[in-house]
């Protein structure tokens, strides 16, 4: 696997080897021996998947502490815009975005280290996301940024009639640079 640093610091890129033949193809999706030796020790916990239809918009979400979490996302099927936030005080890339395209057909993974709003918009027909977590999910530390919010302006790549966003996301509240649950 390459390990690909981004502009954010501690959000990576995994860009598998595959290999195919005439039977399909395989490669490993994670390797914690790999991951270690890349300088990411995090124990993975609870295995998300979700499904979805063009259009869709979700996030962008986070754990508040002491239930942060850190997410490896990957598309099982279809292609999403996935799209993080650095919420980390202090930061360099405090209140910047990340987004990359990830599909079945490329095959890429993100790594979403804890301190990161995370979201995506669904640019196929369907999307399978599967997603792993290392620390299990509070709904009473769940939290948000508003995934229109004009400070971040970020582009979902979806034309604004033909968004479904759920009534929690459209009421998560602005990204306020002077307020910030984590610390770099």
């Amino acid at each position: 696997m390459a390990f690909i640093k981004t502009s954010l610091p501690g959000v990576i890129v995994f860009e598998p080897v595959v290999y195919p033949d005439e039977r399909g193809f395989f490669f490993e999706t994670y390797n914690k021996q790999l991951f270690l030796s890349n300088n990411i020790s995090n124990e993975f916990v609870q295995d998300n998947q979700s499904y979805s239809v063009y259009g869709v918009i979700r996030g962008l979400h986070y754990q508040k502490q002491p239930y942060a979490q850190a997410k490896l996302v990957r598309v099982l099927h279809g292609e999403i815009l996935d799209v993080v936030l650095d919420l980390r005080a202090g930061s360099p890339g405090f209140g910047k975005i990340y987004e990359i395209r990830l599909s079945a057909e490329n095959k890429k993974q993100i790594f979403v280290p804890k301190g990161f709003a995370h979201g995506f918009s669904v640019l196929s027909e369907t999307a399978v996301i599967s997603y792993k977590c290392d620390h299990f999910y509070n709904k009473q530390s769940e939290a948000g940024i508003r995934f229109n919010d004009t400070f971040l302006n970020i582009n979902w790549q979806i034309p604004q009639n033909k968004t479904l966003i759920s009534e929690k996301d459209t009421n998560l509240p602005a990204f306020d640079p002077s307020v910030s649950d984590f610390i770099y």
